[in-house]
């Protein structure tokens, strides 16, 4: 079944109307756990995984309730949105899908892909990166600006209707405005630009949402975050997408496993996300040479 007769068959049988006419109306829209149906038990291990794998990078504990048990700071000065931020507040790990089979089933989750593809385009839908934002309490975090931004920041103007990228959010925790939840501007991916100040931060609402909903958004949505203002953690991972026109972020065509790939609740699907079967990049000869005929 191709992808976009997939798709059809997801926004029919999970009823996912309301969440598209969000999507249409606010640029981005929180979708339930009893809607898009990924195990909160599975939720639960996915934390664990990366509780164990935040202690083995930093070498801190790491614990739900405390966050991390040892201070930790970066060595280098870090870049991107916590440039200059030498005392974390939080940090990424990154290329999720190697890691374990779990992060790959809940990037091919139906609801999320289906969602991804109606922004983006179902056919043209592919993969760009997987990571997770492991977050703390603290003052540092994004600053007065929230961090915000629009995703597709980095591809040329003027932007269309259609997303050139789309996120998700899943929320390992429960998020809420004094836990650092994610921050947006409702209606800001129709204004076609990357995120404009003072207005984005003005105009910034809270995402709330329940541990194990589904945040999904445009990638000319202007978002960023709040800083966290309670103990412990917000986990989250952000399974990105992109349009198959667009650079990804981390290169799974040219170094995803092949096996690791097929160890998955669908593997045609997450071959297809990869890119895999693209003809773009080619990496050897792709056109018909003609040979002397007899």
């Amino acid at each position: 079944m191709s992808v976009s007769s997939r798709t059809s068959e997801v926004i029919k049988n999970y009823a996912l109307e309301k969440y598209l006419l969000e999507l249409e109306v606010n640029g981005l829209t929180v979708v339930p756990p009893e809607v898009h149906g990924f195990p909160l038990e599975a939720i639960d291990q996915i934390v664990e995984l990366l509780l164990d794998y935040a202690e083995a990078m930093t070498g801190s504990p790491f614990s739900l309730d405390q966050g991390p048990e040892r201070r930790l700071y970066f060595a280098e000065e870090p870049s991107g949105l916590t440039k200059g931020a030498r005392e974390p507040g939080q940090f990424l790990i990154q290329q999720l899908a190697h890691k374990h089979r779990l992060f790959r089933d809940l990037a091919i989750n139906p609801v999320a892909v289906g969602l991804m593809g109606c922004l983006i385009g179902h056919k043209e839908v592919r993969f760009s990166s997987h990571n997770s934002f492991i977050k703390w309490q603290g003052s540092f975090g994004y600053g007065p600006s929230l961090g915000m931004h629009a995703d597709q920041t980095a591809q040329p103007l003027p932007w269309g209707r259609t997303a050139l990228t789309a996120n998700t959010n899943w929320c390992l925790t429960e998020y809420s405005n004094a836990g650092g939840c994610l921050a947006y501007v409702p209606g800001s991916h129709r204004y076609g630009t990357p995120a404009q100040f003072p207005r984005a931060v003005q105009q910034a609402v809270p995402v709330e949402a329940a541990k194990g909903s589904l945040i999904a958004f445009h990638g000319a949505t202007w978002h960023g975050a709040f800083p966290k203002k309670t103990p412990g953690l917000r986990l989250s991972i952000a399974n990105y997408y992109r349009h198959q026109s667009v650079t990804s972020q981390e290169d799974l065509s040219g170094s995803f496993p092949n096996a690791l790939a097929e160890d998955c609740l669908d593997a045609a699907l997450f071959r297809t996300l990869c890119g895999f079967n693209d003809i773009f990049p080619y990496k050897k000869q792709s056109e018909k040479v003609p040979i002397i005929s007899s």
